[in-house]
């Protein structure tokens, strides 16, 4: 029932995967709650394949089925498939479901597609998939063609598999410290192998002290490090800036680190509920602390020239997140890069506006892809490019240029981009 009132709150209202399942798994046995977390990763993941499993064995479309039918049918193909359970087991009990959550009616037509799922297993659907729809490689890689396409754009052709399968794999959850308020040794687990501010996680999270008073938090590897690099580039002095702050995770590291120097951060938020979230993350500093404000970033509440450090971590299609979002490799479309773009340069433009003569800015998305990340930045004028790879050296195999690009199969991170900018003076 956690799985698939899940499952309905992503299909249908766009809701991210790993805050429903918080929701409905809260209360549930540890067992019962990872069991619920693999049903539910697990049928995103691999949801356009098991839909056209689903369609090929009902022999109809799927829009000819109820939506809340097609989720079950994934909850069930996804057991029957890719899990230990007895197919009898996970026939019967999506069923019951069925009749629980919807009716007596659909019982029949999830009994029957079922059935005939499970009289194929994996590799044997996958033939069936390979003679009766071009798309097959791509959907058994549990990717649709054109995030593969953009991947081939950027690396190797022989990386191309090692990257799918650890899109595949769940992350391992990584933790970080808010500077000046907790260590890394009250993190338990292994520390990170670059960033000196986190660590693995060897349990649940919520069960660590530092993380439950606010002092840490949950955070990949890869978002520590870009915002990091930022401190770590020659600036004037002066206040800090994150331009697109929520949920905050970003800019309570930031703002530690900005304290150490005597500087101040301003993080700002378009959404109000997310402004919320950030003054939550960033509660535990003292006054004079950050200041949280929701605003747009397009159109600054704070004067031109005024900052020395500027974040922009743009709003993006999360390609590079697809380990911890797998919903997203299927809700996001090729035409969305068509509104985040132009998005994104008028964003970068706001934040090359905000800093002063010889500030630093850090453009970073959580996506590789190139209409989001090099393009944008090349497009942009009145800084320079700086080598960002040359801030971090420690970090092997992650040049990209002048840029810094992370790979969940290099690095174990997301797919983080960032391109490390300075303001020009201006010209007499």
């Amino acid at each position: 029932m956690a799985a698939y009132r899940t499952l309905r709150a992503i299909t249908a209202d766009d809701a991210y995967a790993n805050l429903a399942l918080a929701e409905q798994t809260a209360g549930l046995s540890a067992r019962d709650a990872a069991f619920a977390t693999e049903l539910v990763a697990g049928s995103c993941r691999a949801l356009g394949l098991y839909d056209a499993i689903i369609a090929s064995a009902g022999g109809r479309p799927l829009r000819t089925l109820q939506p809340a039918v097609v989720d079950l049918l994934r909850l069930g193909a996804h057991q029957l498939l890719e899990l230990r359970v007895p197919s009898h087991a996970a026939v019967a009990a999506t069923v019951d479901l069925a009749r629980v959550v919807l009716s007596q009616r659909v019982t029949g037509v999830v009994n029957a597609i079922l059935r005939k799922i499970s009289a194929l297993d994996a590799d044997a659907w996958a033939a069936r998939l390979r003679r009766e729809r071009t798309d097959a490689d791509a959907l058994l890689a549990r990717h649709p063609q054109w995030i593969i396409d953009a991947y081939a754009d950027l690396l190797p052709g022989s990386e191309i598999p090692a990257l799918l399968a650890a899109n595949n794999e769940p992350p391992i959850p990584h933790l970080v410290v808010r500077p000046g308020l907790a260590e890394v040794s009250e993190l338990g687990g292994r520390p990170l192998r670059w960033s000196p501010f986190g660590a693995t996680a060897s349990g649940n999270p919520a069960d660590l002290a530092a993380v439950n008073q606010g002092r840490a938090g949950v955070q990949d590897e890869g978002s520590q490090l870009v915002a990091w690099a930022l401190t770590l580039v020659e600036a004037p002095a002066g206040p800090w800036l994150d331009l697109c702050a929520g949920p905050g995770g970003k800019a309570a590291l930031l703002a530690g680190l900005a304290r150490d120097k005597g500087e101040r951060l301003v993080a700002s938020e378009l959404q109000p509920h997310r402004a919320a979230l950030v003054g939550r993350a960033l509660a535990r500093y003292d006054e004079p602390g950050p200041i949280v404000i929701a605003a747009d970033g397009a159109r600054p509440a704070w004067p031109a020239n005024r900052f020395a450090r500027v974040l922009l971590d743009a709003p993006c299609t999360g390609l590079g997140a697809l380990r911890r979002r797998p919903e997203a490799r299927w809700r996001r479309k090729p035409a969305d890069l068509d509104v985040l773009v132009p998005l994104q340069h008028e964003l970068l433009a706001s934040a090359i506006n905000a800093a002063a003569p010889g500030g630093v800015i850090a453009y970073a998305t959580c996506s590789p892809h190139r209409r989001e990340t090099s393009e944008v930045v090349e497009a942009a004028t009145g800084v320079e490019i700086l080598d960002a790879p040359a801030v971090l050296p420690s970090i092997p195999d992650a040049g990209r240029g002048p840029y810094l690009q992370l790979w969940p199969h290099r690095h174990g991170t997301d797919a983080m981009f960032l391109a490390l900018l300075r303001k020009a003076a201006p010209t007499q």
